[in-house]
């Protein structure tokens, strides 16, 4: 007995909460645990100022002075602790965004 072309496509497709998780799953170990491993090379910017000789006229943006500024945590001592700690508030800080914005735009179609 065949099951019905729908079920078959049912059977083998993942849910969206599924999908959520593991992307959010995905998403914290590339931010707590890849971005340590990052190299501590200056990105491109600072390089191509460095290379272009204007590096030394570079000053700090508005946001130096903030909790996360520079890929770390203020406070915590240890350099992996306090980047993974960052890389994971930002994450869930651009997830809560999106799935904010997911939802108005859902609840928009719907009501429409």
């Amino acid at each position: 007995m065949t099951e019905p072309a729908d079920a078959t496509r049912a059977r083998g497709r993942l849910s969206t909460r599924a999908f959520t998780i593991i992307a959010l799953t995905v998403a914290l170990l590339i931010a707590c645990v890849v971005s340590v491993m990052a190299s501590s090379n200056p990105d491109g910017l600072e390089f191509v100022a460095g290379a272009t000789g204007f590096l030394d006229t570079a000053t700090d943006s508005a946001a130096a002075g903030t909790p996360l500024a520079d890929y770390a945590t203020q406070g915590v001592s240890h350099t992996w602790l306090s980047t993974a700690i960052a890389g994971a508030i930002g994450c869930v800080v651009t997830f809560g965004l999106a799935a904010s914005v997911g939802l108005v735009a859902r609840g928009r179609r719907r009501t429409r």
